[in-house]
């Protein structure tokens, strides 16, 4: 066994990896359960959190008391339920993540283990990164753009009056988008520690992606300039720390296979009278 091997070179019976991963899953499972438990007896709270910049624009644009409606019967609960069962989803995370790496750990060489274990980390960062920028940046700008197109004047007055359900499902949408589209850095710099890609790949296409990236950032975003900089910009930003994340990746793969090579290699046998 060399340094750099797993911890375990015995091989586990296919039933046996199943068994774990019923066991990782039922794990992952009541952690779900407990925490959506938890986010349903603050689900008002919760929704109070999601509507507050809503409500900030309406207070600034609109004179009186302002509300928002459902029009199913069913609507509300159910509201309450996604709401419940998303903020469950954010603070299950970490115990996810670590399920999945109890599971695939164990099947890890050493220097794997240390390439693989630093984006545990990075990938609720940079979620978490995306989804403040769609609260406190993006959705303050679009909610303020669509109010604008308000008339109290001049005919029948056009006034909002949006519908929870509705709202709720445009803000996980928005909140879910931004911060899969902040998880560039990590998938490309995993592509390029598994060999699929190179840093130079990334720098050569850097005008096709920064296209690209504004195309994504236009259809993702409610159809205002503002919003679609917001997040363009940003991204454009990830793109470059991407080139930077895979030069890194890639002289830690060279490391890891030069150490598995040498590894490899047979001892040298000092020549004397007895080997010729």
């Amino acid at each position: 066994m060399t340094a750099d091997s797993p911890p375990d070179d015995k091989s586990m019976p296919l039933l046996e990896h199943l068994l774990e991963l019923r066991r990782r899953l039922m794990w992952s499972l009541l952690a779900f359960a407990l925490a959506f438990a938890l986010c349903y007896a603050f689900s008002q709270d919760i929704y109070g959190f999601l509507v507050r910049p809503l409500a900030r624009i309406l207070a600034q644009h609109g004179d009186g008391e302002r509300r928002m409606i459902y029009t199913a019967l069913t609507e509300a609960f159910f509201t309450h339920m996604k709401v419940s069962a998303f903020a469950a989803a954010f603070l299950c995370f970490p115990v996810w993540a670590g399920q999945l790496w109890a599971f695939v750990a164990p099947g890890l060489y050493r220097h794997e283990k240390r390439a693989f274990f630093p984006f545990l980390f990075a990938t609720p960062v940079l979620f978490l990164m995306g989804a403040a920028l769609v609260y406190f940046v993006i959705m303050p700008l679009a909610w303020k753009f669509f109010i604008s197109f308000e008339a109290t004047e001049g005919g029948l007055p056009i006034q909002l009056e949006a519908k929870v359900g509705e709202y709720l499902s445009l803000v996980m949408t928005l909140i879910f988008a931004f911060g899969m589209a902040f998880q560039m850095p990590v998938v490309l710099t995993l592509l390029t520690r598994v060999g699929l890609i190179t840093s130079k790949d990334l720098a050569e296409k850097r005008r096709f992606a920064i296209v690209g990236v504004f195309i994504f950032a236009a259809i993702v975003t409610p159809p205002d300039m503002i919003s679609q900089i917001s997040l363009a910009v940003p991204m454009v930003a990830l793109y470059e720390l991407s080139i930077l994340s895979s030069k890194w990746a890639e002289r830690q793969r060279a490391s890891a296979e030069l150490i598995a090579g040498e590894a490899d290699e047979p001892p040298l046998v000092e020549e004397t009278d007895f080997n010729e």
